[in-house]
């Protein structure tokens, strides 16, 4: 590819139920001295957590707040330790409480203090009566002891990361150790243990501070990853579990590139039949397919400018990261289709589909995913040798922006792959229901059939057989099967589907189909996160 523009990182534009100074205010207390503290002289108690009332951000539930203080270093449980932060909306109807429903709203970087805090909007009043809906900030995340970065090398870093040269490539390994080393500096000896497994002995540790026994959990996109290995781990500690829109974490390289890509390309393609099929889409007399062609070929060209003072030139990652980004929720393609109609006129309102984002430093994702996956490959030529096998598969959009960065961010990271990719194998949970939607494009439908039948027999799997990320809100069928299953533990009949829906109209409110509101946009911006 012909340029680099600086990277939306996965941390930026995490557009959170504005949590912001408010949040930070009610832990203020709690969290005091977060920072990695000295190693303590005994192993951290599973002791219960002790919990303070406190109140969400938009003043709806009733809340309560804690920390709980867990090793740095799992293997070294008398080493140092971090707080983590917890947030629970307690159940409504406590005499008919079942228990603890732990939540997780994906990322790696979202915050799960945030996600428990929109529960009043975002799950149902059947949910919200019979359980205590608990999130915590992973470690490394929020108000848990966050990673931090130098701003200017996360840019640095940012800009490297579509390299066209083994020149490039050359400069993007050395920025990425740069980056890496940079985040360990400023954050200490937390970097080197982000990986999912670590996550999840925390996950452990919470459900021993909430007195459960076995926990209830609905994990959505990355938050499926911890759920499905929390189950592998611990197997007889699992009441219920829900993985909504599914991590495989036994991908190599290629099949990761592969089926995200392929993933992308699917998902356009059902955007622009749908535009083909509804009169209100602004581009129903058009080809969407060969109208992105054709925006692609300029930017590619360096020929797609908007007007402005001074001008900005689109790129083609800019195009990509922008369709990707609307791939997440049907409810915005109007505003998608607008957008396209507006780059292609080369209207100056088009400036604002771009959502351009300052440089944050937090900066969780890739310590994760670097940890999690080994993406390294041995050179250049092999990098391009992807990018146009890639382009064959998705001739339209050609590759997916999130996954292509995954693997460019994560060449020569300087910690180690503590979390490697492997099948899963659980044995002796009860029944886990695994949902994903058809067309989903930051965790591919591919990806969650693969994780029901690495799970195997103690797997139910429901398809939503229309577009997006977060079945939950995306689907009232599919809602329903899971709030079914959580109260109940009974599962949807094998094979089951639920029907696609579509957008009917254009809405200025973020309000599901389900007709909660979907957190997830405000809790990771999208297109940023999984």
């Amino acid at each position: 590819m012909s340029s680099h523009p600086p990277r939306a990182t996965r941390s930026q534009g995490r557009r959170r139920l504005a949590v912001g100074a408010l949040v930070t205010a009610l832990f203020g207390q709690l969290l005091a001295g977060t920072a990695v503290a000295a190693p303590s002289s005994k192993t951290p108690s599973p002791g219960r957590i002790a919990w303070q009332p406190c109140a969400s951000p938009s003043g709806e539930g009733t809340f309560e707040c804690a920390t709980l203080k867990v090793p740095v270093d799992w293997k070294r449980p008398h080493g140092a330790t971090i707080d983590l932060a917890l947030a629970r909306h307690l159940a409504t109807d406590p005499e008919r409480r079942i228990g603890s429903l732990l939540i997780n709203p994906g990322g790696p970087g979202g915050s799960g203090v945030g996600f428990a805090f929109s529960a009043p909007d975002s799950f149902s009043p059947e949910l919200l009566e019979r359980f205590d809906i608990v999130g915590f900030d992973p470690r490394g995340v929020g108000l848990s002891n966050p990673v931090m970065c130098d701003s200017d090398r996360v840019a640095a870093q940012g800009a490297l990361l579509y390299p066209d040269s083994a020149s490039s490539f050359a400069d993007l390994r050395e920025a990425n150790r740069a980056l890496g080393e940079n985040c360990r500096d400023l954050t200490g000896p937390l970097v080197d243990h982000m990986d999912t497994a670590s996550v999840i002995r925390d996950m452990d540790a919470i459900r021993a501070g909430l007195g459960e026994k076995r926990i209830s959990y609905y994990g959505v996109s990355y938050g499926t990853g911890i759920g499905q290995q929390y189950a592998e781990r611990y197997p007889h500690r699992v009441r219920a579990m829900t993985l909504d829109s599914n991590m495989d974490h036994s991908l190599g390289t290629w099949a990761y590139q592969k089926t995200e890509t392929i993933a992308m390309e699917e998902s356009y393609g059902q955007f622009a039949d749908w535009c083909a099929r509804t009169p209100s889409c602004v581009l129903h007399d058009r080809d969407a397919r060969a109208l992105f062609d054709s925006l692609y070929q300029r930017a590619d060209a360096g020929e797609l400018v908007l007007p402005g003072d001074p001008p900005y030139t689109v790129t083609t990652q800019d195009l990509q990261s922008i369709a990707f980004g609307y791939m997440y929720d049907p409810a915005s393609w109007f505003q998608f289709a607008e957008d396209l109609a507006f780059l292609d006129a080369a209207d100056p309102a088009a400036a604002r589909s771009l959502k351009r984002r300052g440089e944050p430093t937090e900066f969780a994702y890739l310590p994760v995913m670097c940890q999690d996956y080994d993406f390294d490959v041995p050179s250049y030529a092999t990098l391009a040798r992807y990018e146009r096998e890639l382009a064959r598969l998705a001739p339209v959009t050609r590759l997916s922006s999130l996954a292509w960065t995954d693997l460019t961010g994560c060449q020569n990271w300087p910690t180690k792959v503590t979390n490697p990719p492997h099948r899963l194998r659980v044995d002796g949970t009860p029944p886990i229901l695994v949902t994903n939607s058809r067309y989903d494009v930051a965790t591919p439908y591919s990806w969650g059939s693969n994780a029901a039948r690495q799970i195997g027999r103690e797997a139910a799997f429901l398809t939503y057989d229309g577009v997006g990320h977060g079945d939950y809100w995306l689907s009232p069928c599919a809602r329903d099967a899971i709030d079914t299953y959580l109260l109940t533990l009974k599962t949807p009949r094998k094979g089951a589907h639920c029907p696609a829906v579509w957008p009917t109209g254009p809405s200025a409110q973020r309000q599901s189909p389900t007709g909660l509101v979907n957190p997830l946009p405000e809790l990771l911006g999208t297109g940023t996160h999984r």
